[in-house]
């Protein structure tokens, strides 16, 4: 799609929320030839995008009636809670791409089917200068109604692509969280890492390359593997570096860093948690079995 798409042709959008995110993703709309209406708390976001072809509404009701596709980019749940309290849904689809989480994503779709609108949630996998860029790699997880996704599928797709994840409304908060969760991880574990150097004779950015290629080849056969043993139930399947012989290592990896004057705060729950599944197991497997040990039961 492009600027110079007839707008007769495309689906009209209302979008609540002009954050950086909503922003950029209102821009993607009018670029590729949507009508869309706009509102935001703060009126001079939205009155900002009115050159560009989007209609402004005077109020979140005024927004929500324009169109019948609804897209609410908020800061959290209570903010969808507070704009859209005595909004008349009835007929709306109404598609949430505020960050939330899985409870109260399957709340909110609860809560919309009462008020007469069907609903999707989102889960934005992507930064605001990667909206619009396709070669990006940005997408969002959605869940729901699959009829409803599909319905509106074109559309979503036009800012960054759409990863459809079930129809448990919960799930596509589930799927950011997981993900996000596992890259504070991923950062936790290079910031130790520039941490042991920082007071060296050692370029950083020399490093860097270093640091994340060692990373990118730990992770992607590992998370495949974890996996693999997670469904089969046999946790030494494969195993190259056995449990044992891992919790042996972070000795050393705690001795350099006292010798380096660096925390070991990152790392230590980590190798903590390793030598919890060493006291109950034979220490053949590797470090699927850690995962079970996180989960408590509800």
């Amino acid at each position: 799609m492009n600027a110079t798409t007839s707008t007769s042709q495309q689906t009209p959008v209302s979008l609540l929320g002009l954050g950086a995110m909503g922003t950029a993703l209102a821009r993607t709309w009018l670029t590729a030839g949507h009508p869309l209406t706009v509102w935001n708390r703060t009126p001079a976001r939205a009155e900002a995008l009115a050159p560009e072809g989007a209609e402004v509404a005077d109020s979140a009701a005024e927004a929500v009636a324009a169109s019948t596709l609804v897209l609410l980019c908020l800061l959290d749940d209570a903010s969808v809670e507070t704009t859209l309290d005595g909004v008349d849904l009835t007929g709306k689809d109404l598609v949430n791409l505020t960050t939330t989480t899985p409870a109260e994503a399957r709340a909110r779709a609860a809560w919309a089917e009462e008020r007469g609108a069907r609903y999707l949630d989102g889960g934005i996998m992507a930064v605001p200068p990667m909206v619009g860029v396709p070669e990006a790699g940005g997408y969002v997880f959605y869940s729901g109604s699959r009829e409803l996704f599909e319905l509106h599928r074109e559309t979503l797709a036009v800012p960054v692509g759409t990863t459809y994840v079930g129809e448990d409304p919960g799930f596509a908060a589930l799927h950011d969280v997981a993900l996000l969760s596992a890259m504070y991880g991923m950062f936790a574990g290079a910031t130790h890492a520039f941490a042991l150097i920082r007071r060296e004779n050692i370029d950083p950015v020399a490093f860097a390359p270093l640091l994340g290629d060692w990373i990118k080849a730990m992770v992607d056969p590992s998370v495949g593997q974890t996996a693999g043993q997670l469904v089969s139930g046999d946790l030494t399947s494969d195993v190259v570096s056995n449990l044992a012989m891992q919790v042996a290592g972070t000795k050393t990896l705690l001795a350099t860093a006292e010798e380096q004057g660096v925390s070991a705060e990152l790392i230590r729950p980590q190798f903590a948690l390793m030598s919890r599944l060493l006291d109950r197991s034979t220490g053949l497997e590797d470090l699927t079995g850690t995962v079970d040990l996180l989960v408590r039961d509800r």
